[in-house]
């Protein structure tokens, strides 16, 4: 019922900026609450950020607050990522993720999960 499609990864050095895009679509894709949540190799899944369905709720990891900005365009039903110096343990696959709400701390589990788009920093 709900669809996410991630873009805006790519190769950058460190202290630069990525922008990642979050599109979902679907029945109340506006209502749903995104989180991402980065990856790296051999590494367990870890939350970076959440926004609620009015935008105006938004919650950081410790690792990346101060650096990265969560925030929503309703008319286009699109969710961005803005990551500003990066740095090269930033690397991983992100992916967004849709559920009911953000919960009370920045999670890894959500209902509905884009395919990853992936984010090299080098040093």
């Amino acid at each position: 019922q709900l669809q996410l499609v991630e873009s805006g990864g790519g190769l950058v050095n460190a202290g630069g900026s990525l922008r990642l895009s979050c599109a979902a679509s679907g029945f109340f894709a506006e209502h749903y609450a995104i989180g991402w949540v980065r990856q790296a190799p051999g590494k367990e899944r870890e939350g970076v950020s959440c926004i609620d369905g009015g935008g105006h709720r938004t919650k950081y990891a410790d690792s990346v607050k101060g650096r990265f900005t969560i925030f929503r365009d309703k008319a286009k039903n699109t969710i961005y990522l803005q990551m500003n110096g990066l740095e090269p343990e930033d690397t991983a696959v992100y992916y967004c993720g849709a559920d009911y709400g953000c919960g009370p701390y920045i999670g890894s589990d959500y209902r509905y999960w884009g395919q990853g788009t992936q984010v090299t920093v080098s040093s």
